[in-house]
């Protein structure tokens, strides 16, 4: 399922359902994700980077508490063309602090406004909780 926003919409979709950390378009350029992606936009007009190119790659952490910790990732391929933006595909990876991969799960025919929240896509790569088993009582003795 194709939707079709301009980049104000596309932005505005993935940031209310909790993408609103820090990003890179194509590699480069941190920052929000409209900012991320309007830079390097900027930069094509500018004939800095060379023509667009029709599917970018966003990336950028779920997740992160710290170096030593295990980290969520995330990497969008986000078509573009004539100035609309949809999403096509969706990646998420959970690594240890060496940057092993844990778990990855792909998410395709993917669209801005089907696309999960970020506690969605973070559990999709997260362990269940382990519950422990509580021994039974065994009631009172007299």
């Amino acid at each position: 399922m194709e939707v079709l926003s301009d980049l104000n919409t596309f932005a505005k979709i993935l940031t209310d359902k909790g993408y609103n950390g820090y990003f890179h378009t194509q590699g480069a350029y941190p920052g929000k994700l409209k900012d991320s992606i309007g830079e390097y936009l900027e930069n094509c007009r500018n004939g800095t980077e060379g023509t667009p190119k029709p599917v970018l790659l966003i990336t950028g952490y779920l997740q992160w508490a710290g170096e030593n910790k295990p980290h969520v990732e995330c990497s969008m391929w986000v078509k573009h063309l004539n100035g609309k933006f949809f999403l096509n595909k969706m990646e998420v990876k959970r690594k240890d602090q060496y940057g092993h991969l844990l778990k990855q799960s792909e998410l395709t025919n993917l669209s801005v406004v089907n696309a999960p929240k970020i506690k969605e896509a973070i559990a999709l790569v997260s362990d269940a909780p382990q519950q422990k088993a509580v021994p039974k009582s065994r009631g009172f003795r007299h």
